[in-house]
Parts: structure tokens; C-alpha cells; sequence
């Protein structure tokens, strides 16, 4: 087995709940009679509905498409031979088999999963139809603590197996210490957002996740999934509703409102609602008028209370079921004022869409969902996201290199909206070849748009540049390589294509445009035309003072100009931007750079200060404050630029307060960060 995928297969036995060892033994020394017969009569109902699952799954790495084999555990519950497990079970099946307690193997097939509840569902495919024995579910809120369950599967790969415990918790969710690594995730789907876990002492070890928590009576309260010292079992009644789902419609339709929240604050003076931490322009929220710091009070005059992390699954929940296409009653509190809001309810989209292996390109790419287009800052779904790349294949061979998280958006000359456009093209632009057929082929990174040459069906490689210092040609450019030059139609062409022209910079007053070829600067020819020499143009400019004009010579279009620019200042870098270090909190912040503007794509008034170092084991880690957060206020007071941080934190630590509040925002969210220091003689 290939290291990459017993990383994986190992991952998956001790990250989620495919734990298990078995055990009944601890509890039948004196196990009354009556207890015994009831764990009997329960193992005698489920056993010839209990399944072993054989997986074999697929993952995609180095771009490419890699598969290894796994195991979990299932139950029927139809009668047609409908299976529930979990999604991290069976979610990315490429094939199924399962085993019976008999030793009776059964081929299956994928009928629906959903990574946000780690739920899936596979159907028995025998020879010849047939009736199979199943499991009914029963009411999982009538599940009490102290409550006898029975843990049923089939962990590390062996044959089914029983183990006796009690419920320990009704209400289980994922500690802050896991839950500020990004909790349990499952295709980037926050499992925790909408599952509350059954937790209880039924031992349990990798190869139970998918296998069924029964009570006593022999009926399904929950499937197992997780191990945390408490096991953990996603509760029956969500189970049900999502596999019947599955079942009916081969997905979950769930809605969605683009409103992140968050429990109200422990120091806030609000006494019901959630906090609304940050909102999506152009989500539902957001255009009906809700803000960051609203606190929601009801949704269609259901009143919403979340004073603690364990009420959010049920918040969500009432989210994701509320009419998709229908409009909806917010209540809100803002600055004291009651509100009214009017919201129309669109459909959720899942976080990541399938991957795909592209063999000729040595890449494995997936289409670009909403949510992941605003992680992205990126202005629509259009173009195909690179997951990863194949060292020493096409894509990772070429000058310069495809990289993952790169956006290709147009092949040859034609635009790439999706990944199936990218395999039509692929197709077309190959047809009848012998050899690997060079394709110019332009793709985003972050904020710079690039071309290169792929030769799909072989390789190439190789890096841009750095900063200049002094005089400064406010653009960003990739050398024209030979052949770049030569799909451009002219092979002697040498120089540099401008990937980005910084706004409102000289550049873009002088009409410098993306696309541009700069062949010479002021009569002297641009030489270069291979990676290795993307100094060239930036060395040229330094020898200029600042405010100087420049000749360039461009092409556009195929036709030649000469462009006059102004040199700027190159901007100051983060190592000589102004800082402070806070001692008592041990964290340090910079003010705002001109590359940290242009790379995040944040308004000129955008204010704050970044997080540049958070001291593990200190107050702000505590509080979960991260490196590159933007703190935009702290205790209501906006924090500018560093001098103000520091004004503000200075008088904190005189006044010694309980709690301290940081507004930040990281990446595309918004949301509130409340320490609570202990301060030394308090």
C-alpha cells in the first residue's frame, strides 16, 4: 500500500467514529436475567439486517484519481434492501460489497450521501430480487440517560459484534479545543452544524462507523460515528429524515439564509436570540437587510434562542428546513431597536462538487460551488478549480506551472465554465493526436491572471519572481517563454505579459492592461524568455528614480504602442509596516500593507489591523484569534491602524475588564472573539 493511502485509511480510523473494540464481557458478570434476555432478544432482531461493508474508495491526490480498500459496518431498513451507514463510509465508493452474518455477500451501489450529516445510503443488488429482514427506527428524543443501548457492527473489518453501555449524553458536540481546527468535516461540511451526537459507553473502534445503536427493544436510536472517550451515534430521527430523503430524491434539499451566527456573547446584556456574527453579500440575509452584531430574535415568529454552543445544531436545523423559494419573517435586535425583515429563502448548495481525475493533464479539478466562489473572493463559478497536480506531469511541467487552487478558466482560445467544458475541449483539441498537443492555456491565481503552455500528454516546470525596492512599475508579469511566444504566433517575441495592473495605480491611469506584452522600456529591448529570468524588468526599472517616466513598448492585439508611465514608490512590505505586541493578551498585529489590500481585494476603507503572531498557550490562542485575522474592533472601540490598537489595549489593561471583545475578520467571515483574561491581582 502506497503511504498516501494508509494515511488515509488511518486518518479514517481515528479521526471519526470508526472506532471499536468489543466488549460485552464487562458488564455480564451479574447481568440480571431479565437484562440478559433483552439484549437477546435485541441482537436476535437486528443481526440479520446487520451488513459488513467492503469498500473500495476513491481519493484524489497528486492529480491523480487514487483508490484503497476500507470497511464499515450497516443496517437494512427496507425491505427493497436499502442500507444506512455513513457518508465517510460509503460517500466515495467506487465499489460496495456487503457481508451478512450468515457470510452471504451482496453487491451494492451508491444511492445518495450527505457529507454535512455523514449519512449515506447503498442498496443490496442481488443476483435474483428478493425481500430482505430490517431494522425499524424508533423515537431517538424519547432517548434518556442511563438509558441500555447496544452498539452493533463490524469494527476493524471483523465480523458483526455487540457492545452493551448506557447513554451518557443526549445532547454531544464537539469541544471548542476540536471544534477551532475546524471541527469534524466531511467534504468541507461542518458535520457538528447540524448533528448533535448520542453519546454513550458502547465501546466502539474503526469498522463500526454506519453500524446502528439499538435499544433494547431491538429498534435503531442512532447510527455510530465518532469516538471522543464517549462514543457518539448521529441521532435516529436525523438519520431517518435524510436517508428517506436520499431514498425519494437521491439528495437533501435543505435551506439556506448566507447568515453565519454564533451563541450571544457571555457578557453580552441581550437575554434571548442568536448572535449574528456575519452575513454573504448577496445572500438572502444580506439583501434582506440584516447586519453583522444583529441579534435575531424569531424566524416566522418562532422564537430563536442560542445562549450555548449545544443549541446551534437545532438552529441550523430550523434553517435548513424553512421553505426554499418562500419568503420569511425575521425579528432582530439592533442598537436596541426591534426589527422587521423580510428574507426569500434560497436553496443550499454543497460545499464541494465531485472531483475529477484529468489523466492527460495530470490534474485532478472540480467545478467551483458559491460558497467556495466567495471563500475565493472570486466574482462568479465560472472555471475549473485545481485540486491538485501530478509532480513532473503536463500541468506541474509547465512554464509556468499549473498550481493547486489555481483556476483555469480557457483552453486554446475558448472559455472554461466546468469542468465538463474542460473534458469537451480536452477532447476536441486532442482529437486523432499522436503526441502531447500544446495548448495555451490561461488560468487565476488569487488576484494575477496568467497563460502558459501545457503540453497535454507530457510535462514542465519552473517559478516567477519578487518584490522591487525603490522606483516601481505598479504591475505584476510572467516572462514570455518560448513557447508562449510561439502559440502567440511569433517565436522571436521576447519580454513580459502583464498578469495585473493594481487599480488606481499609474499602470492603470496609463492604460496598461492585463494581457499586455512589454517588449522593451525606453528603446531597450526585453530579453527575457525563460522563467529563470523574471528579474529582468523589475532590475531594469530600479535603476530609475522615483517619479520618473518610462517608455514602454507594448503589444495588444498584435500591434505595437509605446505607453508612458510614471514609476511609483514601491509600496512598503509587511516587515516595515508599523507593529504592536500585546503582553498581556501575547499576540502581535501590523497595520495593513498595499499587497495585503490587493490580495484579500479589501475597499480602500477597509480599516484594521493583521494578526501577525498569536503566541500558543496565551490568552488571545485561547480565545481562538488566528495569524492573518483582521481585527476591525475591540470592545465596540474600531481599531484603525496599530497606534490606535495599542491606545485601546493600553487602556484595557488599566481598567482590567472581565471580558474583551475583538470584532475580526478572517477571510469572508465575520465574527466576534470574546477573551477572558485573569488578570494579576484580580
Amino acid at each position: 500500500m502506497q503511504k498516501s493511502a494508509l494515511t488515509a485509511r488511518i486518518t479514517r480510523w481515528i479521526g471519526y467514529g470508526m472506532c471499536f473494540f468489543v466488549a460485552l464481557s464487562a458488564h455480564s458478570a451479574d447481568m440480571p436475567n431479565s437484562l440478559r434476555n433483552a439484549i437477546a432478544h435485541a441482537v436476535d432482531t437486528v443481526k440479520p439486517a446487520l451488513v459488513r461493508i467492503h469498500v473500495v474508495e476513491t481519493y484524489y491526490s497528486e492529480g491523480r484519481e487514487m483508490k484503497f480498500e476500507a470497511s464499515g459496518s450497516g443496517v437494512v431498513i427496507t425491505a427493497e434492501g436499502h442500507v444506512i451507514t455513513n457518508h465517510h463510509v460509503a460517500g466515495h465508493a467506487k465499489q460496495l460489497k456487503c457481508t451478512f452474518a450468515n457470510k452471504e455477500e451482496v453487491e451494492a451501489e451508491l444511492v445518495g450521501t450527505d457529507p454535512l450529516t455523514d449519512i449515506a445510503v447503498i442498496k443490496l443488488c442481488p443476483e435474483t430480487p428478493r425481500t430482505f429482514p430490517v431494522v425499524a427506527f424508533s423515537d431517538s428524543a424519547q432517548v434518556k440517560v442511563g438509558d441500555h443501548v447496544l452498539a452493533m457492527g463490524s469494527p476493524l473489518a471483523l465480523s458483526q459484534s455487540v457492545t452493551l453501555g448506557i447513554v451518557s449524553n443526549t445532547e454531544m458536540i464537539m469541544p471548542d479545543w476540536i471544534s477551532r481546527y475546524g471541527g469534524l468535516e466531511q467534504d468541507g461540511e461542518d458535520v457538528g452544524a447540524l448533528v448533535r451526537w448520542l453519546g454513550h459507553d458502547a465501546e466502539i473502534f474503526g469498522g463500526n462507523s454506519g453500524g446502528p445503536l439499538v435499544n433494547l427493544q431491538g429498534d435503531i436510536i442512532g447510527i455510530n460515528e465518532i469516538k471522543m472517550g464517549l462514543s457518539g451515534a448521529i441521532p435516529g430521527n436525523l438519520a431517518k429524515s435524510v436517508a428517506h430523503q436520499l431514498m425519494t430524491e437521491g439528495k437533501v434539499r435543505r435551506a439556506w439564509l448566507g447568515m453565519e451566527v454564533q451563541p450571544r456573547l457571555k457578557h453580552a446584556d441581550d437575554i434571548q436570540g442568536i448572535l449574528v456574527s456575519g452575513v454573504l453579500a448577496g445572500g438572502p440575509a444580506a439583501l434582506a437587510g440584516v447586519e453583522s452584531g444583529d441579534i435575531l430574535l424569531s424566524i416566522n415568529d418562532q422564537a430563536v434562542d442560542v445562549q450555548f454552543a449545544e443549541q446551534l445544531p437545532d438552529f441550523n436545523l430550523l434553517v435548513s428546513q424553512l421553505p426554499i423559494g418562500k419568503q420569511v419573517n425575521l425579528k432582530l435586535m439592533r442598537a436596541g431597536q426591534e426589527q422587521n425583515l423580510q428574507a426569500t429563502v434560497q436553496e443550499r448548495e454543497p460545499y464541494q462538487a465531485k472531483q475529477y481525475a484529468l489523466k492527460q493533464w495530470g490534474l485532478t479539478v472540480r467545478d467551483i460551488s458559491y460558497l467556495m466562489a466567495k471563500e475565493m473572493k472570486r466574482p462568479n463559478t465560472e472555471g475549473v478549480l485545481v485540486t491538485s497536480v501530478r509532480p513532473g506531469g503536463p500541468a506541474g511541467d509547465a512554464k509556468p506551472l499549473i498550481m493547486e487552487k489555481d483556476v483555469i478558466v480557457e483552453v486554446g482560445g475558448k472559455a472554461v465554465k466546468s469542468v465538463s467544458d474542460l473534458q469537451s475541449l480536452t477532447a476536441d483539441l486532442t482529437q486523432d493526436a499522436t503526441e502531447p498537443v500544446p495548448l495555451l492555456t490561461s488560468f487565476e491565481r488569487k488576484t494575477g491572471a496568467y497563460v502558459t503552455v501545457v503540453k497535454v500528454g507530457v510535462k514542465e516546470q519552473e517559478d516567477p519572481g519578487l518584490e522591487v525596492k525603490k522606483a516601481w512599475l505598479p504591475v505584476d508579469t510572467q516572462v514570455i517563454t518560448r513557447d508562449i511566444a510561439d502559440l502567440l504566433g511569433d517565436k522571436k517575441l521576447t519580454g513580459f505579459r502583464i498578469t495585473q495592473v493594481y487599480k488606481g495605480s499609474t499602470a492603470e491611469q496609463a492604460g496598461l492592461q492585463v494581457g499586455d506584452l512589454i517588449l522593451a522600456v525606453d528603446g531597450e529591448k526585453m530579453t527575457a524568455s525563460a522563467p529563470e529570468h523574471y528579474e529582468e524588468l523589475s532590475a531594469w526599472i530600479r535603476q530609475y528614480r522615483i517619479g520618473a517616466t518610462a517608455e514602454l513598448t507594448i503589444q495588444r492585439a498584435g500591434a505595437q504602442k509605446t505607453v508612458s508611465v510614471e514609476l511609483v514608490r514601491a509600496p512598503k512590505l509587511a516587515r516595515e509596516m508599523k507593529k504592536y505586541r500585546d503582553t498581556d493578551f501575547e499576540f502581535t498585529v501590523r497595520n495593513v500593507t498595499f499587497f495585503d489590500r490587493e490580495t484579500e481585494q479589501w475597499k480602500k476603507e477597509q480599516h484594521g489591523v493583521l494578526v501577525e503572531q498569536v503566541k500558543p498557550g496565551g490568552w488571545a490562542a485561547l480565545g481562538q484569534l488566528a495569524i492573518s485575522d483582521l481585527i476591525l474592533a475591540v470592545d465596540d472601540a474600531e481599531v484603525p491602524d496599530v497606534t490606535v490598537m495599542k491606545t485601546v489595549m493600553q487602556g484595557i489593561a488599566q481598567n482590567k475588564p472581565k471580558a474583551v471583545t475583538f470584532k475580526v475578520l478572517r477571510g469572508i467571515h465575520t465574527f466576534y472573539v470574546e477573551l477572558e483574561p485573569k488578570w494579576n491581582g484580580k
